[in-house]
């Protein structure tokens, strides 16, 4: 039997009946999926020094299991000496089980391990059904070894869903278990 990753018999199971419920769809078809999350780093002082590229794109490979791509700078801007295909920083696009199996650790392994957690922002949504948010530190992924590293850096995430609006989103992530500020209690 093929490999199926937990979060996708949940998504397949709980959240298809959930957001039916809610939304009222006349058709399973019709249920917002989460196509892709997207990692991604820039680095600033990547033109001084080249050993950082070289240590977010390690990081990237160990946080979601595959290789990391560098990306460059597209302009010249002298007042940053940067040049136009200089490396500035790397991003990870993950797509099914990869996708899966990172969101299952990050919802239950990296955000309960985020200092001063109150809730995820949900000031995060674009418009056309995606949600980006900021990590301030790497290592709250247990994959990174804090002794290891050589700077601590943040880095973006980008979920990609198919839904059509941002409360379509909001509840799709909602019902997969994202800790929204919204959803935690205020008399702390």
């Amino acid at each position: 039997m093929a490999y199926v990753p937990r979060y996708a018999e949940i998504y397949k199971k709980r959240v298809v009946k959930d957001m039916t419920e809610k939304f009222n769809y006349k058709n399973v078809m019709e249920v917002p999926t989460l196509t892709k999350i997207v990692l991604s780093r820039g680095i600033g002082k990547a033109t001084q020094d080249k050993k950082l590229i070289e240590q977010a794109t390690s990081e990237f490979a160990q946080i979601a299991g595959q290789k990391a791509v560098v990306t460059k700078s597209r302009l010249d801007i002298s007042n940053f000496k940067l040049r136009a295909g200089m490396p500035i920083g790397c991003k990870v696009t993950l797509r099914r089980e990869k996708m899966y199996d990172f969101l299952d650790r990050f919802i239950n392994i990296a955000v309960p391990r985020m200092r001063d957690f109150r809730g995820l922002p949900e000031n995060g949504f674009d418009g056309s059904g995606n949600y980006t948010m900021g990590v301030k530190e790497q290592i709250i992924f247990p994959e990174i070894d804090v002794e290891k590293i050589y700077q601590i850096a943040g880095m973006d995430i980008t979920f990609v869903t198919t839904a059509k609006t941002d409360e379509e989103a909001f509840e799709l992530l909602k019902f997969f278990g994202m800790p929204f500020k919204s959803l935690q209690p205020t008399n702390i």
